[in-house]
């Protein structure tokens, strides 16, 4: 027990905010946070689960594509836009009532409103119409995560981001998507599968930097197959507004020389640390180029008693990342069980269409770090397609190293591919080897199958 306020203040209730407190608490430590938007953060509230809803309701167009291969008439099916928004917004104001549940139940004290750093033990919590109150803690902790970065372009005001995605009044006709990370190409997804015509606009040769190089490209077919624009290699240099219908209000000038028109402009060219106004620099805490906060393997800023995890340290930015970095600070903080945070062999996915998966290393990675390395690949139908029109091809990929037979990587486009590499993720973080893979029985028929039959 300590002469301070509380053991723990967190500033920024999101999923790794939110795990942290919950764990601390577990600890017997006194804990409380400050949120100033929304409980759960980016990821339940304009992220992760209201984007996942709509790549869900995105793909009931395939399903109503294919179901006559499989004997089923049906009359022409009809969506309603404002009714899945209404939809997801019910299910996020479900969620954000759980996460407040979770923090009363572990004795978290939760504090509403805009909280600043006064000096590393100080903070200020602006309530609004209540004032403001100021509290110490003994430890601090950062977890505000990132927001939308809008590039300085002309007209960029006529521009939207992710977060105002969500609560579109209506679904654009035609929808130009500026970006190539997960954001932008989940979005173009999920806009072509409800019916909009759909450009993506991408700086670089291929999008999904990071991934597996045949993998994306064999993914940028089977979007192009879909009706998806891709443009590659060139940039927005400004954006103008028209007079006329909503389907093509904007017009997009290129740096190319040529101009795109459409009723909505989704930019997802990255997002920055959350940093600003949080006071900071009234603690001497270091941040990068960024603002990223700079901390060490255990997540410590260079100020002994501030640490911060998740999207502001900008490591590795993904929900579950932020949660494991969550529960090895509080080990390290109130269980004496000093906790590195693991960011190797993590998997990941992105919920395009078909959606893509993957754990370990890319082709190109495992070739720089080990050399002599084997590839094993196929390309098939799925099963389920066989009865139907759509010619979608799945990849399953195993990238090997010769000497020791160890799995390096495990990648997948195509149907489930997200569930598949959750099992697999297992297997490839214990170092199993592919004659593991290969003395694993297949499952028949799946296409999860391919990976334990690959020759």
């Amino acid at each position: 027990m300590t002469d301070y306020d509380y053991d723990l203040f967190v500033i920024g209730a999101g999923s790794g905010g939110v795990r942290a407190s919950r764990m601390a608490a577990g600890y017997g430590a006194r804990v409380a946070v400050a949120e100033e938007r929304y409980l759960g953060g980016t990821c339940v509230n304009v992220g992760c689960v209201p984007k996942k809803l709509l790549v869900c309701a995105s793909a009931f167009a395939d399903h109503y594509r294919e179901a006559s291969g499989f004997g089923w008439t049906a009359g022409e099916p009809a969506f309603d836009w404002a009714q899945l928004i209404a939809n997801k917004d019910r299910e996020i104001e479900r969620l954000n009532g759980i996460y407040r549940g979770l923090l009363d139940s572990a004795g978290v004290e939760l504090f509403e409103g805009r909280a600043r750093l006064l000096d590393p033990h100080t903070v200020e919590i602006e309530h609004g119409e209540n004032g403001r109150r100021r509290v110490s803690s003994d430890q601090i902790l950062i977890a505000v995560g990132s927001w939308p970065d809008m590039p300085p372009i002309s007209g960029i005001e006529h521009a939207i981001s992710s977060n105002e995605a969500f609560y579109l009044e209506r679904l654009p006709e035609r929808v130009v998507v500026v970006g190539g990370g997960y954001i932008g190409v989940e979005f173009a997804g999920i806009f072509a599968g409800l019916g909009s015509q759909v450009t993506l606009i991408y700086r670089g040769p291929l999008f999904l930097r990071g991934f597996d190089e045949e993998v994306r490209t064999h993914l940028a077919e089977e979007m192009s197959s879909r009706g998806i624009e891709l443009r590659f290699g060139c940039q927005v240099e400004s954006i103008e507004k028209l007079a006329g219908s909503a389907a093509d209000r904007l017009r997009l000038h290129l740096d190319d020389g040529d101009s795109v028109d459409c009723g909505e402009v989704l930019y997802a060219t990255g997002r920055t640390p959350l940093v600003a106004d949080l006071g900071l620099e009234n603690c001497g805490v270091v941040v990068g180029e960024n603002g990223e906060v700079l901390v060490d393997e255990f997540s410590r800023s260079n100020v002994p008693n501030i640490w911060a995890i998740g999207d502001v340290t900008d490591r590795l930015n993904l929900t579950p990342v932020a949660i494991h970095e969550a529960m090895c600070l509080a080990r390290t903080l109130f269980a004496g069980e000093p906790t590195p945070v693991d960011h190797e062999t993590v998997a990941t996915a992105v919920f395009s269409q078909p959606p893509l998966a993957a754990v370990g290393l890319i082709e190109e990675e495992a070739r720089a770090r080990y050399g002599e390395v084997d590839v094993y690949r196929s390309r098939f139908r799925p099963l389920k397609l066989t009865l139907t029109d759509n010619q979608e091809r799945t990849l399953v990929k195993l990238i090997v190293d010769r000497s020791s037979g160890r799995v390096l990587g495990a990648h997948m486009l195509g149907a489930d591919a997200p569930e598949i590499i959750q099992g697999l993720a297992v297997a490839v973080k214990m170092g199993a080897t592919k004659d593991d893979f290969d003395a694993a029985m297949a499952i028949h028929p799946t296409s999860a199958e391919e990976f334990v039959t690959l020759r």
